[in-house]
């Protein structure tokens, strides 16, 4: 490959990694996980799963459908119907607020997707087809830029913190988004690890309950892990560091 191929294919990846680390670090400042911001691990965390109401929003539609769908298989737009009466409910409360409504509006879409799929083949268990395809993808595309050496966590910290794609340099930056990227990998592939064959046994009662116990109480570790792993790749000068220089 001659000298200006490579400079070419280059150059296509920076702009690549410039655009993906606009739009993975934007959505990071939204969800309250900007590292040059000073803010606890609890708040950040908290933030990032959007307080109680976030909770709310990820947990009830999914929790009411396995309750309802337990207690009532039959008929299934019953459990369905609720499911996503309830996502639609807190879209509403989101744009009469005028709070940004993309948490919620997420959430309706996918409940809404689901349950056509439920409902178009007659089973209850499809309703968690999404969730499976969306941790095989999530998985297979950390794993992957990881590997190569593009890892997700990496682009956007790059963009958040200015330096771009500058962390690819560093050895030490490198490897510590290199394990951060295989680390949320191995979560989404571990929930799918186990979600799969109780979706493959038609269990949708112990699918829904795993598909909650591994939703929020890994993913909310996981994010205090990767904020205190970047912080410390960033430390923060001191107030007084800066002033003996000047």
């Amino acid at each position: 490959m001659s000298s200006e191929n490579r400079e070419g294919d280059e150059a296509r990846e920076q702009s690549t990694s410039e655009l993906l680390g606009a739009a993975l670090g934007g959505a990071a400042r939204r969800a309250g996980l900007d590292p040059a911001e000073e803010a606890s691990t609890h708040k950040v965390v908290w933030s990032a799963i959007g307080g109680w109401r976030g909770v709310l929003e990820s947990v009830l539609p999914s929790l009411a459908f396995v309750v309802l769908f337990t207690l009532q298989p039959e008929p299934l737009i019953l459990a369905l119907g609720v499911s996503v009466g309830l996502a639609a409910v807190f879209t509403i409360v989101r744009l009469v607020q005028k709070s940004p409504p993309s948490a919620a509006l997420g959430g309706l879409i996918a409940a809404g997707a689901a349950a056509a799929l439920a409902l178009w083949t007659g089973r209850g268990v499809d309703n968690f087809v999404p969730g499976l395809i969306t941790n095989a993808v999530y998985g297979t595309v950390f794993l992957v830029s990881a590997l190569i050496g593009w890892s997700l966590i990496g682009i956007a910290a790059g963009f958040l913190m200015g330096e771009a794609t500058a962390w690819r340099t560093d050895k030490r930056k490198r490897r510590a988004f290199r394990w951060l990227g295989i680390a949320w990998a191995a979560l989404f592939f571990a929930r799918l690890a186990v979600q799969l064959p109780l979706y493959l046994t038609d269990q949708v009662t112990a699918l829904g309950t795993l598909k909650l116990i591994m939703g929020l109480p890994l993913f909310a570790p996981l994010i205090a892990v990767t904020w205190l792993v970047v912080r410390a790749l960033y430390p923060r000068e001191s107030p007084q560091s800066t002033a003996s220089r000047s």
